[in-house]
């Protein structure tokens, strides 16, 4: 093999093996960000849950107490997500629903949803967004007071055609220079609420009961 001939395989190896540590690396940075996101994310959640859930209105740990829920088009997610039941001396005394508003203006917008045993809205919460900074952001709590507007509501308060932002003939206000945002959030928790409604006999089940003998650790 010539010199030339040498060179050229040397610099080809040398290429590929910079292009495999280039690739490894990438990967290596995108697993270890995806998994930071995805931590942030399940703390937003976890405390966000607490905070829709009225002191004394539990006494178990809505975490730890789940019920499959699953309806693409109601819930706006392709994938099951748990729903968190509060339960009170055994007694469910609200859900928390896990559902995507997926027309934002700028994404999915992902949120809890509070409901009790009654139907009513303890509250809506954002656990995450893209929604533009100064405009949409504006469904966050610390941004506005937007979201307490859904506190109380039914299913049948405001009734369906109540279930828009006012700019569409609805009760609930939009944004200045940003509908989209607040339309995807209303339409997702009205959404959220027909779920509950129609799932309420299993999201409201009783607990489990340990079989006899087995240990209540």
């Amino acid at each position: 093999m010539s010199d030339a001939n040498r060179s050229m395989l040397k610099n080809a190896l040398v290429l590929g093996l910079f292009a495999v540590v280039t690739v490894g690396v990438v990967a290596l940075v995108h697993q270890f960000t995806a998994q930071r996101i995805d931590d942030a994310q399940r703390e937003a959640r976890g405390r966000a849950l607490l905070e829709l859930l009225p002191a004394g209105s539990y006494d178990n740990h809505p975490l730890d107490s789940q019920v499959e829920a699953f309806d693409p088009k109601l819930l706006g997610r392709n994938e099951p997500a748990p729903a968190f039941v509060a339960r009170r001396q055994g007694q469910a005394t609200a859900v928390i629903l896990q559902a995507t508003a997926p027309d934002g203006y700028s994404g999915s917008i992902k949120l809890l949803v509070g409901v009790t045993a009654e139907g009513r809205l303890l509250g809506v919460r954002v656990v995450a967004h893209k929604e533009t900074p100064g405009l949409g952001d504006k469904i966050e709590l610390g941004k506005s007071d937007w979201l307490h507007g859904f506190d109380g509501r039914s299913l049948n308060d405001p009734g369906d055609s109540g279930w828009r932002v006012k700019k569409d003939g609805g009760q609930f206000d939009q944004f200045a220079g940003a509908t989209v945002t607040p339309r995807a959030v209303v339409k997702a928790t009205h959404k959220a609420l027909q779920y509950f409604d129609a799932h309420k006999g299993e999201l409201l089940a009783p607990a489990a009961q340990p079989a006899a003998g087995e240990s209540h650790e």
